[in-house]
């Protein structure tokens, strides 16, 4: 038959649990909110770097018509150079040739500038060609398991609820009273500290030895001397310890 603190211990850890469970699920909406603005925020930079590219090409092909008008009016202008009858006429084509001929420099630099930043994106994009490829399906993934997550919490959460209600009807009426006292009280919602490093695993004081002792040999309930919480020592984890040191 399991001793009162026994009971105690596993009162605590199923009630830790449910308070982990209830978290979970009552912030579940911020979670996933959270994880969609990751993945727009994650989505948003490789549209950025698409786009990118795009604006370089769309912005390339435009300069490259103006080339090609420019040349045509070349065409023009030297026909007009060749034809031209007196100085006026002459110095006027003269004139069109080299603004003609200093557009279609401006416009070849610039095509120079679009192609490196074309093959600058390029390069980040064949960099992160699984991540693109992927992006959609590994969203699907995280989304499907975050929802196979928060139905298991549900699940587990009504199932530790009615459990509960067996080990707390289990305990006396006195420590019951105890216990609900210290749980209502704290933060944390730990009633019940496990010892660890000689300190209170809830308020982290060092405890007299005299009271390590009685801990590890005795069922007795004691209490916290700082923050009054019932302590225990897990011996099973101690004896783990111990055969690993050994």
């Amino acid at each position: 038959m399991k001793s009162e603190l026994s009971k105690l211990v596993e009162l605590q850890k199923t009630d830790t649990r449910i308070r982990q469970l209830k978290n979970n699920i009552e912030t579940a909406e911020e979670r996933r909110a959270t994880l969609e603005q990751e993945f727009e925020q994650h989505a948003s930079s490789i549209r950025e770097i698409q786009n990118t590219k795009k604006e370089a090409e769309e912005k390339k092909t435009d300069l490259e018509n103006r080339i090609a008008d420019a040349k045509t009016q070349l065409d023009r202008a030297n026909r007009n150079l060749t034809t031209a009858t007196d100085t006026k006429q002459y110095e006027a084509a003269m004139r069109e040739i080299d603004a003609l001929n200093k557009q279609v420099s401006g416009h070849e630099t610039e095509i120079l500038e679009q192609l490196e930043i074309i093959d600058e994106t390029d390069k980040v994009l064949d960099e992160r060609a699984d991540e693109i490829n992927n992006l959609e399906s590994d969203w699907e993934k995280k989304l499907k398991d975050f929802e196979k997550e928060l139905r298991s919490n549900k699940r587990e959460y009504n199932k530790l609820t009615k459990e509960r209600e067996a080990v707390f009807s289990d305990i006396s009426p006195r420590l019951a009273a105890v216990y609900n006292r210290l749980i209502t009280r704290s933060r944390d919602g730990i009633a019940v500290a496990e010892v660890k490093n000689s300190t209170c695993s809830a308020c982290f004081m060092s405890l007299r030895k005299q009271m390590i002792v009685l801990l590890k040999t005795t069922d007795e309930i004691l209490t916290c001397e700082s923050c009054t919480r019932i302590l225990y020592v897990d011996n099973s984890e101690e004896e783990q310890s111990e055969a690993t040191a050994s």
